[in-house]
Order: structure tokens, then C-alpha cells, then sequence
């Protein structure tokens, strides 16, 4: 079945807008890092947080009053998407557009300030309107309000995977004719009990910059944000392929899945991969896989300008990799200083003859997607 990409959007830590956005990282622009600290420990951790400025024009809204801060950041996306595709919502259309939500930490955070306000102040601190963002699908249900959508919605909880699965759902949830699009939206919101888990599991790196594919693998900076695109049947970027991945059991089985996805996505003509690498286990995985299956291709990765937003990063992938493939230029890859087997992205770089692209995305928690994305030139 055809499917295109009629709109994106997102919001980031370095802004939003798309265009705006992109113009940063082809400046070779990085996110401003910040300090999270928690009164319970002594312990500071780096994140990049989006700025204030990026969510200035997010209309008022009676559910953004009580709504998670991960719920703002994807209604801003979302209505950035449909902006960009010329789509207006109202009770005509409303059921004919599917909502597919990718989250990955985003409950927890409300669990963890919940429980606390509960063990501060006592059961009547607590606040029967925040108790909702605990719940996974809050921000689905938010998010669906907001835009008025009234058809399916889904929410997808995953790794930093979750955001290409839910392109692959969405594309089986497309094969439906009384559908004509399908929003996916992925948003993350930062927090020191996420910072301090993913610290403790030796994944986290205490100071920028984030190097990827380094030889020694130092570590990764968390950030916030979300990003949106909306799926039609028509539009001028395409997703040739899906691939529904696989699970690795070992971070050295990770290599494997990941040339087997390689394998079955070129079979569509690419000219650069979009990779997850971000510091840590995953770099060395993906620079093994692509420089095995695919030598010839430019890589590049955002993520030492944006940081690893999980639930957001891999729709911030496809918005990378559609966006290069609309402009014909690549942003210039930052950072990295060890010699390695790939094709790096650097100042310049061009992706003007190129006619497809592999997205790849390696979570950190066992699961890997890919998907190929093409443009008419």
C-alpha cells in the first residue's frame, strides 16, 4: 500500500519548527545543557529541555490546564503536522484521521512526583487531576481532544524503537478505506529518576558533548520533546517500506538484527542512513551493521545536537531523514573523533541525488525498526 508523509512537525530543545529547526542543525547548532538535581540526593545530571520559547504558540486550551507537560509538547507537534499538510479537523473529517501515541518513560515520571507528594504531605496532598498522568495513554487521550480527532487511537509503549513501530501500526491501521490519514506522535519529557536509572545502568554520560561512534562508547544525554508526522496516501516523501524488526536478548546480538533489517530495506534504493547512535552500546552495533551490509552510505545521527529523547527520537529520525531528503542537504555530524568504517555526514554534505533513505532505530531496552523513506525528484 502507498504512504507518504503529508506533514511534520516537532519541538526540540533546539525549538520548533521544522524548517527552523533544520536550519540550526545544518549551522551545526547543539542544544543548551542544563542541570537536574533532586533534594533526596546530591546527585546532578546534564539534560537538554526544550526551551520555553518552543511551545509560545500552543493556543490555550481547558485540557492543556491539567494536562502532562509531555501532552503539551505533542499537541504542539501534532497541530504543527497538520498545519503543514493544509489539514483542518472538524466533525466532518474528525473520524477519518487515526491517532497512533509512542511513549516510552512518560508515565513513570507521574507515578514517581504522585507517589512523592503522597509521602511528603500525606493521602490529601495528593491531587485527583494529576493521578490521570500516571496512565500511559493520558497524553493520547489529551492529544486526541486537543485536535478533535475522533477515530482510533492508539498508544504504543516501547523503547527509542517505539516512535518507527508505530509508523509500521499506522500502516496497517492505513490499509482501513475509511481512513484518509493517520497521526503519529512521539513525546518524552526529561526527569532525574530517569536520568539516575539510565546512570546507573552506565548509559548516561555526565557532561556533554555526546560522541558518537567512538571507539569507546561514553555515554548518551537524555532530552525531551516530541515529534509528529501525518501519514496519507499522497504526498511528496514516501515511506517505501516498514520493517517490523526484532528483539536482541544481548547487546552483542544487537548487530545482527540490525543487518538483517539493513538487508531487507535496501532493496529500495537509499542513499544515507538516519541512525540512532547516540554514545553508547547501539553506536558500535549500527557502524558494524550499515558498514557491512551498506559501506557506500552517508550516516548521520542527531542526536549529539538533540540528545536521546526515546519516545521522541525516532519520529525526530523520519523528520531528519524526510527533511534531507526534501532539501537535498545533510546537517554536518558532530563530534565524532575516532576513525571508523562509515561515510560521517559532514559540512556540506549533499543528499540532492539521493532518492531514499534508511531510518534505523536501535532502542536501548532489546528492540530494533527500520524503515526506507524515498521522494520523486
Amino acid at each position: 500500500m502507498s504512504l507518504a508523509i503529508a506533514g511534520m512537525g516537532w519541538i526540540t530543545p533546539l525549538g520548533g519548527g521544522v524548517d527552523a529547526v533544520w536550519e540550526r542543525l545544518l549551522q551545526g547548532d547543539e542544544a543548551h545543557a542544563e542541570k537536574i538535581t533532586e533534594k533526596f540526593d546530591d546527585q546532578a545530571y546534564t539534560v537538554f529541555r526544550v526551551p520555553d520559547s518552543a511551545l509560545a504558540s500552543l493556543a490555550p486550551h481547558p485540557r492543556l490546564r491539567r494536562a502532562s507537560l509531555i501532552s503539551r509538547f505533542a499537541a504542539a507537534a501534532g497541530l504543527a503536522a497538520l498545519e503543514e499538510a493544509g489539514v483542518k479537523l472538524d466533525p466532518r473529517n474528525a473520524e477519518r484521521v487515526a491517532l497512533v501515541f509512542a511513549i516510552s518513560n512518560g508515565g513513570v515520571i507521574y507515578t514517581k512526583r504522585f507517589y512523592r507528594d503522597i509521602v511528603e504531605s500525606g493521602a490529601q496532598s495528593a491531587s485527583p487531576l494529576f493521578f490521570p498522568e500516571t496512565v500511559f495513554n493520558a497524553p493520547a487521550s489529551h492529544l486526541a481532544a486537543i485536535l478533535g480527532i475522533t477515530g482510533a487511537t492508539y498508544t504504543l509503549v516501547g523503547d527509542g524503537a517505539v516512535g518507527l513501530l508505530a509508523i509500521r501500526m499506522a500502516e496497517d491501521l492505513m490499509a482501513n478505506g475509511a481512513l484518509d490519514y493517520c497521526l503519529v506522535v512521539g513525546a518524552e519529557e526529561v526527569d532525574w529518576l530517569l536520568c539516575d536509572a539510565y546512570h546507573k545502568w552506565r548509559l548516561l554520560r555526565l557532561e556533554p558533548p555526546v560522541e558518537p561512534f567512538n571507539e569507546v562508547a561514553r555515554g548518551m544525554i537524555l532530552s525531551e520533546g516530541a515529534g509528529a508526522v501525518l501519514l496519507a496516501r499522497e504526498g511528496l516523501i514516501k515511506i517505501e517500506s516498514t520493517h517490523a524488526g526484532g528483539y536482541y536478548r544481548k547487546r552483542d546480538e544487537a548487530e545482527d538484527v540490525l543487518k538483517r533489517i539493513l538487508c531487507d530495506l535496501i532493496e529500495a534504493e537509499s542513499g544515507f542512513v538516519i541512525a540512532s547512535a547516540n554514545g553508547t552500546f547501539i553506536d558500535e552495533a549500527e557502524c558494524r551493521a550499515i558498514s557491512q551490509v551498506i559501506p557506500g552510505a552517508i550516516v548521520y545521527t542527531a542526536k549529539p545536537a538533540l540528545g536521546e529523547s526515546v519516545g521522541a527520537g525516532g519520529l525526530w529520525q523520519v523528520i531528519v531523514g524526510g527533511q534531507a531528503l526534501r532539501q537535498g542537504e545533510l546537517p554536518p555530524l558532530l563530534h565524532v573523533t575516532s576513525k571508523i568504517p562509515l561515510r560521517i555526514s559532514a559540512s556540506g554534505s549533499a543528499a540532492a541525488t539521493a532518492r531514499g533513505a534508511i531510518v534505523l532505530s536501535c532502542g536501548l531496552n532489546q528492540q530494533i525498526a527500520g524503515l526506507c523513506l524515498g521522494v520523486d525528484r
